[in-house]
């Protein structure tokens, strides 16, 4: 049995007034689909579309490159236990080359040991970012040298931004879609 939201989501135009079908339009082309958080969010269009402006920034717009942005998305979403969001960027990880065998350590909240430097400290970074809302001096500046600045704004920008959406879909209860990867 699937769990309902606590409110209908918007599932496309006709759930919404005229003046606003843009920005459905606009989430849909996006994403192909109206779902998850942006379902929720639809509810007040005007915040919708502006989500979506940060959310187009953080993949389009980013120095971090998709596979790695996922990583440490992924492993702040699993270290706060959410699994919509978890379902939805695990298919996003997969889309865009993320190896199994880092996200199966994810998932199972596992020593990142076995897994390559690069993986290995985005990973862990992530983790204590949202284990404990700080990250140790070593950790951070290992990133820093690394990558730069701005790549290590965007990085925690773009992971921290996800318990945002996380929060929007566990206060409406929105399920895990079918057939969506779980913990």
């Amino acid at each position: 049995m699937t769990q309902s939201p606590r409110i209908p989501p918007v599932r496309g135009k006709p759930d919404m007034a005229a003046e606003h079908h843009a920005i459905a339009d606009r989430v849909q082309a996006f994403f192909g689909a109206i779902g998850g958080p942006f379902g929720m969010l639809l509810h007040s269009p005007v915040l919708a579309n502006q989500v979506l402006d940060v959310v187009e920034d953080m993949r389009v717009h980013t120095t971090v490159e998709a596979p790695l942005r996922a990583l440490a998305i992924m492993a702040t979403v699993r270290e706060r236990r959410m699994g919509y969001v978890w379902a939805a960027q695990v298919a996003y990880a997969r889309r865009v080359g993320v190896r199994e065998e880092a996200i199966d350590v994810i998932r199972a909240q596992g020593d990142t040991a076995s897994l390559p430097e690069v993986e290995r400290e985005i990973i862990d970074y992530a983790r204590e970012l949202a284990a404990t809302e700080q990250v140790s001096p070593a950790r951070f500046e290992a990133l820093r040298t690394r990558y730069g600045d701005r790549w290590l704004v965007e990085l925690t920008t773009s992971a921290q931004f996800y318990t945002f959406l996380c929060g929007v879909v566990n206060a409406f209860e929105v399920p895990i879609p079918e057939g969506g990867d779980r913990f």
